[in-house]
């Protein structure tokens, strides 16, 4: 069994695939002060609690924006687990060119994202990845990575607006079922939900417009559910994309 992990700056996800099937998967909170000793406890744990354990996993497959943490779990792989973790980065095979001017400064996160868009989906296709950013990455008719957007992510937006305005508070993200907010909290729950899905449809209509084609655009990521319902140019939610694209790749690798 693959376990795949996604290692955000925000929230970790973690999944375990036996072949290309997703038998089970985790989210938690990205923390950099772990150890790859604290790390592997947190996964024995998770593996526990769907009824699996560390002796049935064959490999690992790690997408990572926070380095120090790369580390840390390559190495709790291969002194608790016996296993070489593939980290995504320059070198893997991914199966998909890189046409930005330096391929070297894209995410692995990304990378990972259009590879699952592509592979599911087929191209031209957008992945538009809710998480401590909000990125947009496009991949072409011919399964090229061609770039991506990046803007403020919607938890980081509103971390700013409750620091730097002196009579806003930090909300939590929902839909308040209203643009028209009745009270404080409404109103900036408001301005971010259809905010964030205008935003959203203004830059995949601009994407698809340059690659030339009706591109589908499939939503994943932590907060991917909030926006979805309101942004009309998204085709597919798919919060576990990562996840897949991760055993896409390790499957290429090794086959």
């Amino acid at each position: 069994m693959l376990l795949a992990i996604d290692i955000g700056n925000t929230q970790t996800a973690a999944g375990l695939f036996t072949g290309s099937e997703l038998v089970a998967h985790w989210r938690y909170a990205t923390d950099t002060r772990k150890t790859g000793d604290e790390v592997a406890v947190l996964l024995d744990s998770l593996l526990r609690l769907d009824g699996y354990s560390r002796k049935d996993l064959s490999g690992v497959a790690i997408a990572s924006v926070v380095p120090r943490l790369t580390g840390e779990y390559a190495t709790m792989a291969a002194a608790k687990l016996g296993l070489e973790a593939l980290v995504i980065g320059p070198g893997v095979k991914t199966g998909m060119p890189v046409l930005t001017s330096d391929p070297r400064q894209v995410g692995p996160d990304l990378i990972v994202d259009a590879v699952a868009a592509f592979e599911i989906h087929g191209g031209p296709c957008i992945a538009v990845d809710f998480g401590t950013a909000t990125t947009f990455s496009a991949v072409s008719r011919a399964g090229e990575y061609l770039g991506h957007a990046i803007a403020p992510g919607i938890e980081i937006s509103l971390d700013a607006l409750a620091n730097r305005a002196a009579r806003l508070m930090k909300v939590e993200p929902a839909d308040p079922g209203t643009v028209i907010g009745k009270n404080t909290v409404q109103a900036i729950q408001a301005g971010t939900v259809y905010g964030f899905a205008g935003q959203v449809d203004s830059i995949v209509t601009r994407m698809r417009a340059e690659l030339g084609g009706q591109a589908v655009a499939v939503a994943t990521g932590g907060l991917a559910a909030l926006i979805f319902g309101h942004a009309s140019t998204l085709d597919h939610l798919d919060p576990l994309l990562t996840l897949r694209g991760l055993e896409i790749i390790y499957r290429r690798n090794y086959p």
